[in-house]
């Protein structure tokens, strides 16, 4: 029997059982495909993160991240907390830790920051690995069938919903008010038949629904549904909040800024969750986009193989 070790954080908080939690399996060496699939389902978080040798030694680690079904190129959550939870170490695979720590991941490379206060390691800053990618549009009866809204709920004044991504693709859709955010649940045969016709890949059909914060429109409420990757509902969507924060200032009319922008998520599910994003745009194009977050430990352990 092997014994491999595990850390649980929750990412996205400065509360312990709030934001998301995340399993990291610090060294993954000698884990196959299936076997990491199988402790990604054993765990049931939205993810979990394996940490591997990189390929080029330039780089801090190879980051391979799975949902309950399926791997993904991609994810904010676990960029955040598997960078803190290595930061937490004097070295990686032999190599000294620092401030900055580069991954590789199927979505390419992620360059990450520690975020310190008084010397104590309290989360991470990522660059999220993609331009702003924009798919198609997506119909609006499509999207209030899924989360058993109206069309009523859909604000279109500002964008139709549609598919974004900077690494992960979902579909993003404004509401009107926060009190239909509040109301929004997902409908599994929906989801099912939404993926039909607007097939995603990686995690299937998944719905970002977001709408912004009274009197201040640079923070937003957010709630994000992936049924059909066994994430009825996902307490913090950093590769989700990224996207919108790319796409809501590449609307802006500024041809240059550099926008901070707040995500509280979790709330309705009883996970309170806050991503910090900060865009830049230049010419017209968003250039960067930075995800930042706040972690805290919860329990580690070792699982028998």
């Amino acid at each position: 029997m092997v014994h491999v070790a595990y850390e649980v954080v929750d990412v996205f908080t400065t509360v312990r059982f709030g934001g998301n939690p995340l399993a990291v399996i610090p060294d993954a060496r000698g884990l196959d495909d299936t076997l990491m699939q199988q402790i990604a389902a054993e765990f049931g978080f939205s993810e979990t993160s394996f940490v591997l040798p990189p390929a080029d030694p330039q780089n801090t680690a190879r980051v391979r991240i799975f949902t309950p079904t399926t791997e993904v190129p991609f994810a904010g959550h676990p960029n955040v907390g598997t960078a803190f939870m290595l930061a937490q170490r004097d070295a990686i695979f032999g190599q000294t830790v620092g401030e900055q720590m580069r991954f590789e991941e199927l979505a390419g490379l992620v360059d990450v920051t520690v975020l310190r206060s008084d010397g104590t390691v309290t989360g991470a800053a990522i660059i999220a690995p993609r331009a702003l990618e924009l798919g198609q549009e997506v119909a609006v009866d499509l999207v209030v069938a899924c989360a058993s809204l109206t069309r009523e709920d859909i604000a279109l004044t500002r964008h139709p919903p549609r598919i974004v991504s900077v690494g992960l693709p979902f579909v993003v859709a404004e509401l009107a008010s926060r009190t239909a955010l509040a109301r929004a649940r997902a409908d599994l045969n929906r989801f099912t038949e939404a993926n039909a016709i607007v097939p995603l890949p990686d995690d299937g059909f998944s719905l970002f629904l977001y709408t912004p914060t009274s009197g201040d429109p640079q923070r937003f409420s957010a709630r994000m549904f992936s049924p059909l990757d066994n994430v009825l509902e996902d307490p913090a969507t950093g590769s989700a909040s990224a996207a919108l924060a790319a796409y809501y200032v590449t609307l802006m009319p500024q041809q240059d800024a550099d926008i901070a922008l707040i995500v509280e998520q979790g709330v309705d599910m009883g996970r309170p969750s806050q991503i910090r994003l900060r865009v830049r745009k230049v010419g017209g194009v968003v250039q960067q986009v930075i995800v930042s977050g706040d972690c805290v430990p919860v329990m580690h352990g070792e699982l028998s193989l």
